[in-house]
């Protein structure tokens, strides 16, 4: 990508999915995302995320391109997600 240049909307999204399902602990066996402090469950915050994240892989396949709104939705509930995991002491 050249400087300055924004991506388009599929590697917008694309960009974010590889973001999340690198940073969330989703391979965390659920002993351990069950086993320290629960603030909120994130058990369910993870599977709602990979939910997401997998509705868009297929869509994105599928050749649907997402809207700048959808993109800003699902980069917002990851942010909201991400809070909920580092309260639960699963990421930092």
């Amino acid at each position: 990508m050249l400087y300055g240049m924004k991506p388009d909307r599929i590697t917008a999204m694309r960009d974010l999915i590889i973001e999340v399902r690198n940073e969330f602990p989703f391979a965390l066996p659920e002993a351990e995302i069950c086993a320290g402090k629960c603030v909120g469950c994130p058990k369910k915050l993870l599977e709602l995320a990979d939910t997401e994240l997998t509705h868009w892989e297929t869509e994105l396949d599928a050749g649907e391109t997402p809207s700048f709104g959808e993109i800003a939705r699902l980069g917002k509930m990851c942010k909201n997600i991400r809070r909920g995991l580092v309260r639960n002491e699963l990421i930092h």
